[in-house]
């Protein structure tokens, strides 16, 4: 990892496509949804910016301040909860068993991927 750190926490897994693309750098994202009040950055501080989601609410985006890499996301839509970046998590994705649970922006799936087997589809967020 870089300069910004926390420690592993696990929760709901989520896979996202949308206009984010930029944010993600790729056609999806895996996230690890936690309570906000349990996440904590234990080393660095964080660069954020705001971007306004499809549902008109602040997105806050974090990133690496050293290397500019995708950290985690503070929704409005859903200000009790944090997005963690699932590949920046300590041992990689491999923490989360391969069990994603819900697919959010199924409307905007790019044509050669297919739905996960047992995730909840979604339209979008909220």
């Amino acid at each position: 990892m870089g300069a910004s750190m926390w420690p592993s926490a696990y929760g709901k897994a989520t896979n996202t496509e949308t206009i984010m693309k930029k944010w993600t750098g790729s056609a999806f994202t895996s996230n690890v949804i936690v309570p906000r009040d349990s996440f904590k950055v234990t080393k660095g501080t964080p660069r954020s910016y705001d971007v306004t989601g499809d549902s008109g609410k602040i997105n806050k985006h974090f990133f690496c301040g050293d290397c500019g890499s995708s950290l985690y996301s503070e929704l409005e839509i859903m200000s009790d909860k944090t997005g963690i970046k699932a590949g920046t998590l300590d041992g990689g994705e491999a923490h989360l068993r391969n069990k994603v649970d819900v697919e959010f922006y199924v409307k905007d799936r790019v044509h050669y991927l297919n739905a996960l087997d047992n995730a909840r589809q979604e339209p979008r967020l909220g």
